[in-house]
């Protein structure tokens, strides 16, 4: 098995726009609480919310007020928020080593039951972003409300560590 990537933001953000994406401006919070925490080589990310440029992508509960495709792309855009944070707490010399863990919250009605489905979002773009480094633990779980009436929140935790400079 081939020693894992360690991914760049020049090395990210050459991914994204082969996708057709870009790393937002890091999302400042909303609340009393930081963006990031860093703990050694592992960053965690506070939950992020659907936000383009200010405002959400949609708002609502799944699936009566947004649909399992709109909250899918909530959940990819919770995730290119959440690596913009981490992107923004590396060092120049540092990359992502792996995805450890992502949470995602589902707003739903108490019937929805597809939580993994909406998270997929997020877990299939991180995988077509990072590769095998992007496979990553996950829950997925239904809640009555989120902050801000978003269909869809997600924290994370990333490890990073030191580019190899000749690699």
């Amino acid at each position: 098995m081939p020693p894992p990537q360690i991914h760049s933001k020049a090395r990210v953000e050459s991914v994204l726009a082969d996708l057709g994406l870009s790393l937002p401006t890091p999302a400042k919070p909303v609340a009393a609480y930081i963006p990031t925490r860093r703990a050694g080589d592992l960053i965690y990310v506070s939950g992020q919310i659907p936000v383009v440029e200010g405002k959400l992508l949609a708002e609502g509960l799944v699936p009566t007020q947004v649909t399992e495709e709109e909250a899918q792309q909530c959940a990819r855009r919770c995730i290119l928020n959440a690596l913009a944070a981490v992107l923004a707490e590396i060092k120049s010399d540092e990359g992502i080593a792996m995805i450890v863990r992502i949470g995602c919250f589902v707003a739903c009605t108490p019937d929805f039951t597809m939580h993994p489905k909406i998270a997929n979002g997020a877990s299939e773009l991180l995988v077509q972003i990072l590769g095998d480094e992007g496979r990553h633990a996950r829950a997925a779980v239904g809640c009555p409300s989120l902050p801000l009436n978003a269909p869809v929140e997600i924290e994370m935790i990333a490890q990073v560590a030191k580019i190899d400079p000749t690699a």
